[in-house]
């Protein structure tokens, strides 16, 4: 998508001031988002990503549809918990995963600098965004899974963003916005962790080739110049496994001709960029207690991204337990949608919200 570059770019720059850590070191980011000499951006986007303790929140919904982190954490502070002291419980609850959306707009991002620059100001969700900590602030859509596993804690990066340690990075296609930070990762493989495996269809690894050759051919790097140590794996519309963890491809088209993946983890679903989804998909997003999807204005879809509408009559027919949409552009008011789509809940029984960059959301795999 056109602009993503220079939103890659940022969010890149954004989580290594950041430096958003394995969960035991959570505490540090709410004390860097403190230092005098970051820029304000920095330190509200730090700040905006910190959880305020150890313990991850439960998502509970208020009037305003907005998550809250009032509730104690227990077993049954996510989805597919369930409330109990035994030891098994207590031993579930100290290896809970956790998703965190790290970017919930569009190739552009939210504020647009279009809209920044215009004189008349006549963008409210724009000029909004500008404020620090507003949620109509989005960047390029990304999401972390923080899956915990009995030998730790692993990272895995849902398109090409920056964190301090990322254990995989699975790429769901190859427009700009998804693969842009790709280029980020050579300095990390030099400086901070000797390689990083990269999960990816053939038809965007060969894209790949051509946007990024030098990370995929390392002999056409200049000598002296730093050469990035990734692990290029292949994956099919089929299940695979990244760190004891299956992840079912949910095959969906991304515009007329052009495939894209969503995945499943467990009974969580993340569609972040679908025009349709083909019928066999909708087997595969049986059972599906979390679904994050694609809902990029309010009015109606465009040729490649499901608009409000279109979200609402597929959450319909998918019918999981809770829906958070992302890839939001500036003419989707955090607030304002939501309390429209909190009415869903007294009208349908229909659990759905925006979700916004830095949410913390707690889940089982």
């Amino acid at each position: 998508m056109a602009g993503a570059g220079a939103g890659a770019g940022a969010i890149a720059a954004l989580l290594r001031a950041a430096h958003v850590p394995p969960a035991p070191r959570a505490r540090s980011i709410r004390g860097l988002a403190a230092a005098r000499g970051l820029p304000p951006l920095v330190r509200a986007t730090a700040a905006a990503i910190a959880p305020s303790s150890f313990c991850p929140y439960l998502p509970r919904l208020s009037s305003a549809r907005s998550f809250s982190s009032s509730t104690s954490c227990s077993a049954g502070a996510s989805l597919g918990g369930a409330v109990s002291t035994s030891p098994s419980e207590q031993e579930k609850q100290r290896q809970q995963s956790e998703l965190i959306f790290l970017g919930t707009g569009t190739s552009e991002g939210i504020p647009r600098v279009s809209c920044l620059t215009n004189p008349s100001k006549t963008c409210t969700v724009c000029t909004k965004a500008a404020e620090p900590g507003n949620r109509n602030r989005r960047r390029n859509t990304s999401i972390l899974l923080r899956h915990a596993t009995p030998s730790g804690t692993a990272n895995i990066l849902i398109d090409a963003g920056k964190l301090r340690t990322i254990d995989a990075v699975i790429i769901t296609h190859s427009h700009a916005d998804a693969i842009g930070g790709l280029d980020c990762l050579r300095d990390w493989t030099n400086n901070v962790q000797p390689t990083i495996p990269i999960y990816v269809a053939e038809r965007d690894y060969e894209v790949m080739k051509m946007t990024h050759y030098y990370l995929i051919d390392t002999s056409v790097v200049i000598p002296g110049a730093a050469v990035s140590a990734l692990q290029f794996n292949i994956i099919k519309e089929e299940p695979f496994t990244v760190h004891n963890l299956e992840v079912i491809p949910l095959p969906v088209w991304h515009g007329q001709g052009y495939r894209s993946l969503g995945f499943r983890f467990g009974r969580v679903c993340y569609i972040s960029d679908v025009s349709d989804i083909p019928k066999e998909t909708y087997k595969l997003l049986e059972d599906c207690e979390l679904l994050i999807m694609d809902a990029l204005r309010p009015d109606r879809s465009s040729s490649t991204h499901f608009g409000l509408p279109r979200a609402l009559e597929e959450v319909r027919k998918i019918k999981p337990k809770k829906t958070l949409f992302t890839g939001m552009m500036h003419l989707m008011d955090h607030e304002k949608v939501n309390n429209e789509l909190a009415k869903l809940m007294e009208t349908e029984g229909l659990d759905i919200q925006l979700s916004y960059d830095g949410l913390r959301v707690p889940v089982w795999l």
